[in-house]
């Protein structure tokens, strides 16, 4: 049998990143704390924490870490169906930065009962962190369920290539063709996004690979449109406001790229996850474009 106080020791050092804050959060002492790590570590035969600022977990202790807090999970319900008071338990999601930045925050404000700790990838990528047991949900765009997991169809995030009128003026102003989007200075939100380079094959019929600025946020994307700085496909419902205003246009106004989105859920967690994966399917139908 694993040591379940020990497990929830070393869960809270790697989540809050540090021996004292767990001490605090746990209601005991950091020596204490300090202690139960010790002997886990003894048991396992591994180090399990990277003592640092902030602490970290080494792979065996991120993977026991992770258990706990499904365990914690899962007794919630439980608890929560016998009619028992109910602590908060922490929830790992991967989700991409735009459905974080639009619809995704509705989901969780619906979910005062967990405590969240969220992985932002890519959404070509969220699938990966339930591939490798980090987290118990995640946001995809890929439609087929990871080995183990159920897969949901959310609907379809619409993106729209936009950029300010000055922009247009000083990089588009002949049209939008092969040549003028290889010199226009695009913005990417990191090495894995590739919504420009597909955009741009929709536009042109050619995968155009255009200078491009590196920008990881989502509101930062809007505000370097806003800016002239650069061109970008921006979640429609984060710029609505701005494309009314005329703050921003579209490049071509009819071509719009919308990513279909799906809710992958451990199966071993379903049922801990269900109000979540109610809220997440209610506010997606309201703010998502249908299939």
């Amino acid at each position: 049998m694993l040591d379940y106080p020990a497990l929830m020791a070393l869960a809270t050092v790697i989540r809050l990143g540090s021996f004292e804050a767990a001490a605090q959060a746990l209601g005991v002492t950091q020596s204490a704390v300090s202690q139960r790590i010790k002997t886990l570590e003894e048991r396992m035969g591994t180090a399990l924490v990277i003592r640092g600022q902030p602490c970290r977990g080494t792979e065996a202790g991120a993977r026991l870490a992770h258990h706990a807090e499904d365990v914690q999970l899962l007794e919630q319900r439980t608890l929560g169906d016998l009619g028992a008071p109910t602590p908060m338990a922490p929830a790992r999601i991967a989700v991409n930065a735009d459905s974080l930045a639009t619809w995704f925050p509705g989901a969780m404000a619906a979910c005062p009962h967990l405590l969240f700790d969220l992985e932002i990838d890519d959404q070509e990528h969220s699938a990966d962190w339930l591939r490798r047991g980090e987290v118990a949900a995640a946001v995809s765009a890929h439609p087929g369920a990871v080995r183990g997991c159920d897969s949901t169809a959310l609907g379809a995030l619409r993106y729209i290539a936009t950029a300010s009128p000055a922009y247009i003026e000083r990089w588009l102003a002949s049209g939008v063709t092969t040549e003028s989007l290889g010199r226009a200075p695009a913005i990417t939100y990191s090495s894995k996004d590739r919504l420009q380079l597909i955009w741009s094959e929709m536009a042109t019929g050619t995968a155009v690979t255009a200078p491009s600025h590196m920008i990881g946020s989502s509101q930062g994307f809007v505000e370097m449109a806003l800016a002239g700085i650069g061109w970008g496909m921006n979640p429609e419902p984060l710029i609505r406001d701005h494309l009314a205003r005329g703050d921003l246009v579209p490049l071509l106004p009819d071509l719009a790229l919308d990513v279909a989105l799906y809710w992958q859920v451990s199966r071993l967690m379903a049922e801990a996850l269900a109000p979540l994966s109610r809220a997440v399917l209610q506010q997606a139908r309201a703010v998502l474009v249908a299939p």
